[in-house]
């Protein structure tokens, strides 16, 4: 039984007393408390696959904000790591994978992993589970399969994936056999999350918003939409409430109210009362503050949080969240702002 189902509740479009809130990388470099435990682990990834330090670290920012709701502490590029890419992160520097899935041979290689690989992931999902206590619900998530397809071209991070992008173009269809793995990988991924305890999941398509419209459609799209039609209930027979991701997906919102999801993420260019009047009721909003605007001072943060419950209307239907991940320069004390500013405005808004 969870205590505070607000953020269910919200997934549902259900009436809730306040609107919920939490933030994506909201357990991160921001917290001191987040870098003493990085620096105890000694590494990214060593922090990512002992389940008891993943735990600790989804837990802390629980201990310092009446925040609605924990996300797994995890990377989406855990998949493609399973895979046999081999992952690193050096510090400083972004995700890097040792072979990368750019030529024909390298693509046909590739397979769905066995999901005992990331077994780390499924243990942590467990771990924070028992932690928790009811007390909020868990998010588990991943990328989404263009979005790892992003990573595993490029072999890292890149200013606009221009390799990618030629792929789609040039040869769509070992472009469309990445993504078929990638989408049969996430679905299994997800579901192990699920069967672990989680109570919603996301898929974070953080490059989807780089192609154009007829592309997204076939590459992004379709694949999300296998993905959540192939999510198993959870072992109590229940439905678990997905939300999809699509930074720079402002322009594709109909289609992705279409999706099978449970609630859209929007960044931050998108404005959210014209969203509400674009798909309706068919789905949940979260967003979409700048996280930008935390790096600024309190008064202006309460302001702009204040503006972003407002457009989002008293109807049911809207957890308050970032445009994107928060930034590793964020003063705590303005999350701390943020959380009640949200709670308090929405309160009163009731």
């Amino acid at each position: 039984m969870i205590k505070n189902d607000t953020f269910l509740r919200a997934l549902r479009r259900e009436p809730t007393p306040y609107t919920p809130v939490w933030l994506m990388r909201q357990a991160g470099r921001y917290l001191p408390e987040y870098n003493q435990t990085r620096a105890r682990a000694g590494s990214f990834m060593q922090l990512a696959m002992t389940p008891e330090l993943a735990t600790e670290v989804t837990l802390q920012p629980l201990e310092r904000f009446p925040l609605d709701a924990a996300i797994l502490f995890s990377d989406i590029l855990t998949v493609p790591d399973a895979m046999g890419l081999g992952l690193s992160f050096a510090a400083g520097e972004g995700p890097r994978f040792t072979h990368k899935a750019d030529s024909e041979a390298a693509i046909q290689a590739l397979a769905a992993p066995d999901m005992n690989k990331l077994r780390y992931v499924f243990d942590a999902v467990a771990q924070i589970k028992k932690a928790l206590n009811g007390r909020v619900p868990l998010i588990g998530f991943s990328g989404s399969p263009f979005t790892l397809a992003c990573y595993m071209i490029e072999g890292g991070g890149s200013d606009g994936f221009p390799a990618v992008r030629r792929l789609a173009y040039s040869r769509p269809d070992l472009m469309q056999r990445l993504i078929d793995v990638n989408t049969a990988a996430v679905t299994a991924y997800l579901n192990e999350q699920i069967a672990a305890g989680a109570d919603a999941v996301m898929i974070f398509d953080t490059w989807g918003g780089l192609l154009p419209a007829a592309e997204y459609r076939t590459f992004s799209l379709a694949a999300m939409r296998r993905v959540l039609a192939g999510l198993k209930p959870n072992p109590a027979k229940e439905k678990v409430p997905t939300i999809l991701f699509t930074k720079g997906g402002g322009v594709w919102l109909n289609e992705m109210a279409d999706s099978g999801a449970n609630a859209l993420g929007l960044d931050w260019t998108v404005d959210l009362a014209q969203a509400r009047q674009t798909v309706g009721q068919r789905v949940a909003l979260q967003g979409n503050l700048d996280p930008l605007t935390l790096l600024t001072d309190p008064a202006t943060v309460a302001r702009a949080a204040e503006a972003v419950v407002r457009a989002a209307g008293p109807a049911p239907g809207h957890i308050f969240n970032l445009g994107h991940g928060i930034v590793p320069q964020t003063p705590p004390e303005n999350v701390a702002v943020l959380v009640e500013t949200v709670h308090s405005v929405s309160r009163a808004m009731r």
